[in-house]
């Protein structure tokens, strides 16, 4: 295991977070992802949510929860109050040169303003999943408009990345069915616009996140938060499966994936990128990061 994720806090994240599930909280807890180099980090703190977040250029790596808003922000790491786990930790990974900016994140970036940038929000959603466990059930169900969703007890694959990112304030299904009423050439697989279902097809939410969100290339490096889309039956064409990219590593060495795989599975972390071919990577836009 690489020495960075030794490092790992066992800690619960501690953060704000208003989105699902908030009674498994205080059971998620995330580790730094592997290649982290001093030279390319930055601290964003911010007081009015009491975080620091932790980047590696364009990049969210970890957020941290302050005990307090900091007097002066662009302090240097001793003068912030962080857990001492969390400051060894930050430690070993910043410098005295490290860039420390004083804001929130902007909205574009915090879609339910609670101060976690969406990337973030995401895999901690992702991982309240692998603890409520939902059981795969592939079924239409009619729900409410905006923000409907199965019973928690049961999804599939797309549920799984539908609630990740509605931890982090995004609906996809209210994204999609605009989208869909918006541009309906982009979606011509759709026949009939039906807000309870059209969100989770597979091939039917592919269209929302090429236009909405950053495609990367095939090789590209997958970071916690990103989500895949596989190809689990080659004889057929196109994507048929996806999932949320985790924290944490599986036994090659490549992240693995918080999904729902089929029948008799539920939510849980699967080292899928080892076998089963990827056809799309997709990454939750940040325009505003550059350094």
């Amino acid at each position: 295991m690489h020495s960075l994720l030794l490092l790992a806090t066992v800690l619960a994240s501690g953060l704000p977070d208003r989105g699902i599930f908030p009674e498994f909280d205080a059971q998620v807890s995330t580790v730094i992802p592997d290649g982290v180099t001093v030279a390319n980090t930055w601290l964003r703190v911010d007081r009015a949510h009491r975080i620091v977040t932790l980047y590696d250029g364009a990049d969210p790596l970890k957020a941290y929860p302050l005990a307090a808003a900091p007097g002066d922000p662009k302090n240097a790491l001793e003068n912030l109050p962080l857990r001492p786990d969390d400051r060894q930790e930050l430690a070993r990974l910043i410098s005295p040169a490290t860039k420390i900016v004083a804001a929130a994140p902007p909205r574009t970036e915090d879609r339910d303003g609670d101060g976690i940038v969406d990337r973030l929000d995401i895999l901690l959603g992702a991982k309240k999943l692998t603890h409520n466990r939902a059981r795969y059930i592939e079924r239409y169900v009619s729900i409410k408009y905006p923000g409907g969703d199965v019973p928690r007890t049961e999804g599939v694959c797309t549920d799984t990345v539908i609630r990740a990112l509605r931890n982090a304030g995004i609906d996809l299904q209210k994204e999609v069915h605009d989208d869909i009423v918006r541009s309906p050439r982009a979606y011509p697989m759709v026949e009939k616009i039906d807000p309870n279902i059209n969100h989770r097809r597979v091939k039917t939410i592919l269209p929302w996140f090429k236009r909405h969100w950053i495609e990367l290339a095939a090789g590209a490096r997958r970071l916690p938060g990103d989500v895949v889309f596989f190809d689990t039956f080659p004889s057929r064409p196109g994507p048929d499966h996806l999932g949320v990219v985790a924290d944490t590593l599986g036994a090659k060495g490549l992240p693995t994936v918080i999904n729902n795989w089929t029948d008799g599975a539920v939510d849980a972390e699967m080292d899928l990128l080892s076998w089963v071919p990827v056809t799309h990577h997709f990454r939750a836009p940040s325009p505003s990061l550059a350094r």
